[in-house]
């Protein structure tokens, strides 16, 4: 679905991509774990459209998103959909409103048929009866589904999960696993999840990807990567504070962490 090949971008003496090269496998769930600093957003950025690299391409059904014009950009991206972190919810309107945005935005369909494909969105999720309500009325699991209900509207044939468990209690994280997997089944679409949560990612990956400062260290089934040799995948997934990965902040790792988490 997505081919990512030299991948390079860099934000002044620090590099983010160092000549990447990767695949995002057709109607797979990929998960692009690492911590902070590792250039796990910016590659989010990059792959979805939303960011130039310096160098390199980024494939996405045989089209080089990185030479596109903003015209024909836009028109791909309608394939794609996003759930993003804070879930990125119009506060000012309402939750009907706040999935069927994309609808009014990008298509002509009529008001009758935006509402039964809400509707059958909301059910998706599990939220039926919730299309009065504000997003201040929501609990942080239930805004991470109305985004996610807001990401599938649009019938995409790969959605993009940025942290999607970030801040959920266990029982939202399970929920949010448990959807995302079925979607990709039951849709048949490609799924790209950024996480830093290992459990979580170990229970929906079809394939991970781990990164370390711009680089892939790591890349295979979620049995590949619990049996890896490299001693920073090892310290990483088992959260050990001594390793090669220093927990000391220098002033390189701060940096990173302002500009790609």
């Amino acid at each position: 679905m997505i081919k990512v090949e030299n991948l390079v971008k860099r934000y002044g003496n620090v590099t983010a991509s160092n000549h990447l090269n990767c695949h995002f496998k057709k109607g797979k769930i990929t998960v692009i774990l690492g911590g902070s600093g590792s250039g796990k957003s910016t590659l989010l950025r990059q792959i979805t459209g939303l960011e130039k690299p310096d160098s390199g391409a980024v494939y996405f059904e045989g089209m080089d998103l990185t030479s596109l014009g903003k015209k024909k950009l836009y028109k791909l991206r309608k394939k794609m959909g996003m759930l993003f972190q804070g879930s990125a919810l119009f506060n000012y309107l309402n939750i009907f409103e706040n999935i069927a945005f994309p609808l009014r935005e990008h298509t002509k369909i009529a008001d009758n048929i935006i509402k039964t494909i809400v509707t059958m969105k909301l059910e998706m999720v599990g939220l039926r009866g919730t299309e009065d309500l504000m997003p201040s009325q929501l609990s942080g699991g239930m805004m991470k589904r109305v985004g996610l209900a807001r990401a599938i509207v649009m019938d995409p044939k790969i959605i993009f999960y940025d942290e999607p468990t970030s801040g959920l209690d266990p029982i939202s994280t399970g929920v949010i696993g448990k959807l995302i997997k079925d979607f990709n089944q039951a849709l048949n679409i490609t799924s790209v999840v950024v996480s830093h949560d290992i459990e979580s990612s170990f229970k929906i990956a079809d394939n991970i990807i781990i990164l370390f400062y711009g680089d892939i260290i790591a890349e295979g089934t979620v049995e590949e990567i619990r049996n890896s040799d490299d001693l920073r995948v090892k310290q990483f997934i088992n959260g050990e504070p001594e390793g090669p990965i220093p927990f000391t902040r220098t002033d390189k790792n701060y940096l990173d962490e302002i500009l790609f988490d």
